[in-house]
């Protein structure tokens, strides 16, 4: 029993024993003349109002403790014991309002609370229009995919660098949340580029699309500097020579089929790779990557784009090969049939892509 129960004759009996309905009844009253006036209120009224709810409040009818949850939850000057007696409940029903809202929880509170309760509870709090990092590292710490996905797409929210860097971490296997991330106006360019790393290509073109202009040229850098990484070490070949002798071609209207042909035939990489962007639109280090894989496959894909006929396209798979390996008839045999059942419309698709992975 508080000291204002037991200033009002009869109270402290309902308290203790009245059934739930007459104890909402009650606290409703008492909450009604709160209401009537919040913003007059003294200190020392508010306490009172508060010493008098904290008692019949938890006793009351479900019904009534969220209907008075939502309401205090919006109030600058809501008894403070109150609220946070309503954020600690188990259900979610009530705690949620003031857990979502309520400028009567502090930072504290909301920490003890997150560290405490179930999921239903932080993914209430990920709904505040502020949320300062000291609770957003437990959100993250503790919080499944739901809770990270809404924090990490609340605007108000702050991350320190140890919960950024494990919300990367988790995004590596939810696109949803890479997608929430990528979008965020305080995500730093090495966690940028952390993010784009472990995240497919499909993600990485979707999260280009959502992004404002100045987002897309930030990706598209950190994309150039992960497939810059990405190489293989040793000397980088020298593309200069080659795109010189290739525009000279161009500008006297002698690139096209016939050129590459004679490039592959000699083996002349260089020339091959500089030929096949400039007709294609694809970046030079990116046909490099592609050609100089472990598979003939993007030969054939750009083969089928170009339209170029077959013995082209032999030539570029034995210049992929290089002078010292000879492959077996079968195998050649085998990408002529692939490179015949190759689709147009599939093999457009694959360099629209390639084409779309070029930074500025």
């Amino acid at each position: 029993m508080t000291v204002a129960t037991s200033l009002i004759p009869g109270l402290d009996a309902i308290v203790k024993r009245g059934d739930p309905r007459r104890r909402g009844e009650i606290a409703r009253a008492i909450a009604e003349l709160f209401f009537q006036d919040p913003e007059r209120l003294r200190p020392e009224l508010i306490d009172l109002f508060d010493d008098l709810l904290i008692d019949l409040v938890p006793h009351a009818e479900l019904t009534s403790r969220v209907d008075l949850a939502e309401r205090f939850s919006r109030l600058d000057n809501a008894p403070p014991h109150l609220v946070n007696q309503l954020a600690r409940e188990n259900e979610i029903m009530v705690a949620g309002p003031v857990l979502r809202r309520s400028p009567v929880l502090d930072d504290a509170a909301l920490v003890e609370i997150a560290r405490l309760k179930g999921q239903g509870h932080l993914l209430a709090m990920t709904e505040r229009p502020v949320l300062p990092a000291v609770v957003t590292d437990v959100l993250v710490e503790r919080g499944d995919r739901d809770v990270v996905r809404r924090a990490a797409g609340n605007a108000g929210a702050v991350f320190s660098p140890g919960s950024y860097s494990e919300l990367v971490k988790r995004a590596a296997q939810d696109g949803v949340l890479t997608l929430k991330i990528g979008q965020r106006t305080d995500l730093s360019g090495e966690h940028l580029k952390e993010l784009l790393d472990g995240t497919l290509d499909v993600i990485r073109r979707r999260l280009s699309s959502v992004v404002n202009p100045v987002r897309q040229v930030e990706i598209k850098r950190a994309m150039a500097a992960i497939e810059e990484a990405a190489l293989p070490p040793g000397p980088r070949r020298d593309f200069s020579g080659a795109q010189r002798t290739v525009l000279t071609l161009h500008r006297e209207g002698h690139l096209g089929e016939s050129a590459l042909l004679g490039f592959a035939k000699a083996h002349k990489y260089e020339e091959s790779i500089a030929s096949l962007s400039a007709m294609t639109g694809i970046r030079i280090s990116i046909l490099d990557r592609l050609i100089a894989g472990d598979r003939y496959d993007p030969i054939l894909i750009l083969g089928r784009v170009l339209n170029l006929g077959w013995p082209t396209v032999r030539a570029l798979i034995l210049l992929w090969y290089g002078p010292n390996r000879t492959p077996a008839d079968a195998d050649i045999e085998t990408a002529r049939v692939n490179f015949t059942r190759l689709m147009p419309t599939t093999a457009e698709r694959v360099v629209n892509f390639w084409r779309n992975r070029q930074t500025i």
